[in-house]
């Protein structure tokens, strides 16, 4: 006997039946995702804190170390050995802390905020 054989009625039968238990398993899944939700907080993922330290540490550090090479090619150029370094070297620090800060979001960049939204 095959299905077309069958009474329609217990096919429609079945489907309800089929919906019905759809649905429960819908309602029990989305309890489920709403528990496990509010089971676990959401918070940044330790790796991007991470690159967040090392890209600002990469910033500050860069902006020393070129101070310090402007500095000493300063002093090279003109004999004026150490006031080029030392200049260069606060000036790089200088620069590394701005940068820091710019980065955190702590100071704006050097545009005077033009090409940022409203309201920023």
């Amino acid at each position: 006997m095959s299905d077309s054989d069958r009474d329609p009625d217990s096919s429609t039968d079945r489907d309800s039946g089929l919906s019905g238990r759809l649905r429960d398993l819908d309602r029990r899944l989305g309890q489920r995702r709403d528990a496990n939700r509010a089971a676990v907080p959401a918070e940044k993922p330790r790796n991007q804190n991470m690159a967040m330290a090392m890209r600002l540490a990469a910033d500050f550090v860069a902006g020393v170390l070129v101070g310090a090479a402007l500095g000493l090619g300063f002093d090279r150029l003109f004999d004026t050995s150490p006031w080029g370094l030392v200049v260069f070297l606060l000036l790089g620090f200088a620069a590394g802390v701005l940068n820091l800060m710019r980065t955190a979001g702590l100071a704006r960049s050097g545009d005077g905020g033009a090409g940022r939204p409203e309201g920023r």
